[in-house]
């Protein structure tokens, strides 16, 4: 059976997240991901370096299912945010440099403010290169980031939120634009779980 969502990453973004979780899991285990996720076309055939929009919303979501069915959700959530992690080290912080956050300049204004702009330029970045719109928006002590159409989650149901691969994503872009430091990052709310869309809240104050 054919999953279709009509939504798309780039070949680009699709290659990263794949090689980030063969880093992570082994050939072995991206392989038995891949196979559980019927998407063996994928062994040894990652999507091109391009960005082209062909890597479909519902084949990322069953990839990252297959990972909690096969690790059970607590070991699935662990590999998901390492992978999310990794994909952000691999390859993702290029688009960064695409839109100018890697300019001297973003490197001396004050924490706060590169946070506000990191999280809008990934945002921006997602919403220019994918299908995936996404917002940010500023509370007093935090920043909410908002998907509005969810490749981690596409077409699941769930009892609790599960877009674990994006808060790795979030949590090492946050570590990249602040120079090394962590911060806490949680999914508030879930389309899996019957919200309109996925919101993340990332808290102002790092962790370290």
């Amino acid at each position: 059976m054919t999953r279709q969502s009509g939504l798309y990453y780039p070949n680009k973004i699709g290659r990263i997240y794949l090689q980030a979780m063969e880093e992570v899991m082994g050939k072995g285990g991206i392989n038995a991901v891949l196979n559980l996720a019927k998407l063996p076309h994928f062994i040894d055939n990652y999507p091109p370096n391009n960005l082209g929009r062909e890597l479909d919303f519902a084949d990322f979501t069953a990839i990252n299912q297959a990972i909690e069915e096969m690790y059970g959700p607590r070991g699935g959530r662990g590999l998901a945010l390492r992978a999310g992690r990794a994909s952000f080290a691999q390859g993702l912080s290029d688009f960064g440099a695409l839109i100018g956050m890697s300019e001297l300049a973003f490197k001396v204004i004050p924490l706060g403010t590169k946070l506000k702009v990191g999280l809008r330029a990934m945002a921006e970045t997602f919403t220019t290169f994918s299908d995936q719109e996404s917002v940010v928006s500023e509370e007093e002590d935090r920043f909410i980031y908002t998907i509005k159409a969810c490749p981690v989650c596409n077409g699941r149901t769930t009892d609790r939120p599960v877009c674990f691969a994006a808060i790795g994503l979030l949590q090492e872009s946050l570590r990249w634009v602040s120079g090394g430091k962590d911060f806490r990052v949680e999914e508030i709310v879930c389309h899996a779980k019957g919200d309109e869309f996925c919101r993340f809240a990332i808290y102002k104050a790092p962790l370290t």
